[in-house]
């Protein structure tokens, strides 16, 4: 091969590679990428949940999942506990609410201690308080003039139960979380500061909320496998963006929520959207 061959080779070699790394940063304005080391992929029988969890609110516990998702702890497990308009609840290797993985109980999250550097997003100020997004994940805290008043100059903030977070189920101990976990149906305020939020439903609340009912349900549905996101291979990735809270385009979204509910308005009330990049199937081929 002569030297200027190979030359044009290599150069045709490293534009490709460039204007590959270019399309793959190339985002739609307003919205980001999915957290990879921190995504759930939750296959199910009745379709696929995908759950980005918030180590800024609960490390602990985001850690936990991760550590038994990669020991594929949680594949086959049923839904034992499913109740309308509340909760799903699972990661019971023994199905009854009773067991739970060898690895020792966690120590409750319920709240965080935050600075100003935090990433809150606020949407509302209640009085008293401020709520909005770290993430997709719907957030309440104390609010910014209480730091000058505390000793560690920072104030508590704790996830929300709207419909898709996620939470750490536990019995009467505050620290005897272990493997079961729960994605809401509904939003519930009772919850808050006394079970751990750590997580959001990015795409697949209808499947959450078509999993069958009861306490256990007959024939219930089950997780065939859980997965996370950076374990997939990259091909066979679910192609998901959601928007950044942080961005201009969301605050549209949340103005327009604001300006319909008024006095009413809950930070539950506001979906945070996504759009999946995925091509469509192709159209069945008609045969002669």
């Amino acid at each position: 091969m002569s030297v200027l061959k190979k030359a044009l080779l290599v150069g045709a070699a490293a534009f490709a590679a460039l204007a590959g790394m270019a399309g793959a940063q190339t985002l739609e304005p307003g919205y980001r990428n999915l957290d990879a080391e921190n995504t759930l992929v939750i296959d199910t029988t009745k379709g696929r949940v995908i759950v980005e969890m918030l180590p800024q609110l609960a490390p602990g516990h985001v850690e936990r999942m991760k550590t038994l998702t990669r020991q594929k702890f949680y594949d086959g497990l049923i839904f034992h506990r499913v109740m309308e308009d509340f909760m799903a609840q699972t990661g019971d290797p023994q199905g009854t609410g009773q067991g739970g993985s060898e690895m020792p109980d966690l120590t409750a999250e319920f709240t965080t201690r935050r600075d100003a550097s935090f990433p809150l997003v606020v949407a509302a100020k209640p009085v008293g308080s401020q709520v909005g997004f770290v993430g997709a994940m719907p957030v309440k805290s104390q609010v910014n003039e209480l730091m000058a008043m505390t000793a560690d100059a920072k104030v508590n903030a704790w996830g929300l139960f709207c419909q898709g977070s996620l939470g750490m189920a536990r019995d009467s101990q505050p620290n005897s979380a272990n493997s079961q976990f729960f994605l809401m149906r509904g939003a519930s305020s009772f919850l808050e500061t006394r079970y751990t939020a750590f997580g959001t439903v990015i795409s697949g609340l209808d499947v959450v909320r078509k999993l069958k009912i009861g306490e256990p349900p007959v024939n219930p549905d089950k997780m065939l496998t859980v997965r996370l996101l950076a374990d997939i291979p990259e091909a066979e990735r679910p192609q998901i963006i959601v928007m950044d809270t942080n961005s201009p385009q969301f605050k549209t979204v949340l103005d327009g929520v604001l300006k319909e509910k008024g006095d009413g308005f809950s930070v539950c009330d506001v979906t945070v959207p996504i759009k999946d990049l995925a091509p469509p199937p192709a159209a069945p081929v008609a045969s002669n």
